[in-house]
């Protein structure tokens, strides 16, 4: 054994379940607390030092710490008065968790340790006067938050307009709030960060994609993300984390902003979904890396490293109570896949039943092995929530294009979304209708066609198409075959390569069947062009245009006089500090 002490754990879901496997692969004894005898931690765990009760339960936390050499937490939303007075230790600290639980007292001490996160105002009284004040102070949309007990997007709510804060109210006013300014990401990413006695290390940057608010998709690493921005995000995590008091894993996820801004979204003091990757990508899982941490066992850097590209999705329980079993009967026959299920027993409608991990040489080979799974877990979401089929939504899209919109934009992934938000921020800012959606050339050439004859049609708004592709990139020259319209395209940078691949496919087009190229990633260019296409023949858009000119350059002569004010050497620092 490498260490004699027993572990107690409050929560024993799958989370504590991944950590009790960890456990057991070192001899560690864990002692779980959970009102449910037949709780997923405990099935795999036999032995009689479980505790059957309430992790809120003063007494079962009594009766769990007499039999346990140090806690931990597989939940945060637990007793921390009770905590705060137990003789053994706590990991994390019970002042931390106490501070995480309140999600705008965790902000607010973020803030004071000078760690980047989201405008964030308290409420006092709940009332739609306060909330219409608030929101002339954030400004629309923003978002309305629960401080305490919330999880999956349950506690939230998007306040778009004024109109929307009577239904916010009524969706969350007797709960504790707070409204937090909106965050124009392009993708959410997460760092699994590890706090030990003497230093935090962390794994790599992921990025998470979510639908329903709950986590569906993972991607190690996060895609279309510079070396210094992954940099940048586990720096952000370290230092964040370094704030608090105690030991282990915390799962930090943040923002990365169209202007490569990153700020932290929330904290969780304990491992987190974003990282069950790491027990097939990494050599020391992020479980493993808790308990080590907490039992001051040796972790190396090295070890935290990832081993090739791996992306995991969830399996959320569907219509049926078998229909995780059914996904996992699929993933038995995809290649390099392993398959986690949470022996939850009957599956429950949108309930986490377990998730799959698949690892290859290369992101793209993952996604080609996960396309099958993707599917049917996306035909069964369709089922839980009665919602049309691919078809139907395809007819009822059709009927709606260039409904009053004036650009389109289409791509041929949602995973393209990231790269074209900071041009669709450009359309909003200068008033520009617009219109998204998913057309892939070589995976839906039917819809991709219907799409693009239907938007030229004379009864269509549209009048300039944006497509963004990235590899092949053919999207926008079978786009410009199809249609009279100016398509202007949006290489976008792979996973593997510098995205040269991309702009030569959509620049090198034959005679007759021309295409607009912009560099890559570079949809703000696009977004300008289009609207300059559309100002040649809108004076109304073409003095926004040029109001927006005039404005960049402004800001580039501030930047000059402050430059020329400051100094060289001075102004360099600033530069570098930013």
């Amino acid at each position: 054994m490498f260490n004699d002490k027993v572990v107690g754990v409050l929560g024993g879901g799958q989370l504590g379940r991944m950590f009790v496997e960890a456990a057991n692969r070192l001899n560690v004894r864990v002692n779980v607390l959970e009102n449910a005898p037949n709780a997923p931690s405990k099935l795999i765990s036999n032995h009689d030092g479980h505790i059957e009760g309430s992790f809120k339960d003063r007494e079962s936390i009594l009766k769990l710490a007499k039999t346990s050499d140090v806690l931990t937490i597989e939940i945060e939303h637990v007793d921390t008065h009770v905590l705060e007075g137990l003789s053994i230790p706590v990991e994390p600290n019970w002042q931390t968790i106490r501070t995480i639980q309140d999600k705008y007292a965790q902000k607010e001490y973020l803030q004071k340790h000078n760690v980047a996160t989201a405008l964030s105002i308290p409420l006092k009284e709940n009332t739609e006067a306060e909330l219409k004040s608030i929101g002339s102070q954030l400004g629309y949309p923003f978002m309305l938050k629960s401080r305490t007990e919330a999880y999956d997007g349950r506690g939230n709510f998007p306040v778009k307009t004024a109109e929307d804060i009577s239904s916010a109210l009524e969706a969350l006013g007797t709960r504790p709030l707070y409204a937090e300014k909106w965050a124009n990401f392009r993708a959410e990413l997460a760092v699994m960060a590890v706090k030990t006695k003497d230093s935090v290390l962390a794994f790599p940057v992921v990025e998470t994609v979510h639908e329903d608010s709950i986590c569906k998709l993972v991607y190690a690493p996060a895609r279309g993300t510079s070396h210094h921005l992954l940099d940048k995000a586990q720096k952000l995590a370290r230092d964040a984390v370094a704030c608090f008091e105690g030991k282990g894993v915390f799962g930090v996820e943040m923002f990365l902003n169209a202007d490569d801004s990153l700020l932290i979204n929330e904290i969780a003091p304990r491992p987190h979904n974003s990282g069950h990757y790491t027990i097939e990508a990494c050599p020391t899982s992020q479980y493993e890396a808790h308990l080590r941490a907490i039992l001051d066992l040796p972790i190396s850097p090295e070890s935290l490293t990832l081993r090739e590209p791996t992306v995991m999705l969830n399996i959320l329980g569907g219509s049926t109570p078998d229909s995780h079993l059914q996904i996992a009967n699929l993933a038995l026959s995809t290649p390099r896949t392993q398959i986690h299920l949470y022996d939850k027993g009957a599956a429950r409608p949108g309930r986490k039943m377990g998730h799959v991990t698949v690892t290859a040489p290369t992101i793209s080979t993952c996604e080609k092995l996960l396309q099958p799974l993707i599917d049917a877990v996306d035909t069964q979401r369709r089922e839980r929530l009665n919602l049309p089929s691919p078809d139907a939504q395809d007819t009822a899209a059709a009927q709606r294009i260039g409904s009053g919109a004036q650009v389109a934009v289409i791509m041929g992934s949602d995973s393209d979304m990231p790269v074209l938000d900071a041009g669709i921020q450009i359309l909003k800012s200068l008033d520009i209708s617009y219109e998204f959606h998913i057309t892939s050339a070589h995976r839906t050439p039917e819809w991709m066609t219907e799409f693009v004859t239907a938007a030229s049609a004379p009864s269509s708004s549209i009048q300039v198409i944006i497509a963004a592709a990235g590899g092949a990139a053919h999207l926008p020259g079978m786009a410009a075959s199809h249609t009279h319209l100016p398509v202007i395209g949006v290489p976008v940078k792979p996973t593997i390569g510098d995205g040269t691949d991309s702009v030569l496919s959509i620049l090198n087009m034959p005679r007759g069947v021309p295409v607009a190229t912009v560099g890559v990633n570079n949809s703000t260019n696009a977004a300008l062009l289009a609207v300059r296409i559309i100002g040649a023949t809108d004076e109304a858009v073409a003095e926004r245009t040029r109001a927006y000119q005039n404005k960049s350059r402004l800001e580039v002569l501030e930047k000059e006089r402050t430059m020329t004010a400051m100094g060289w050497d001075h102004a360099l620092a600033s530069r570098t500090k930013k």
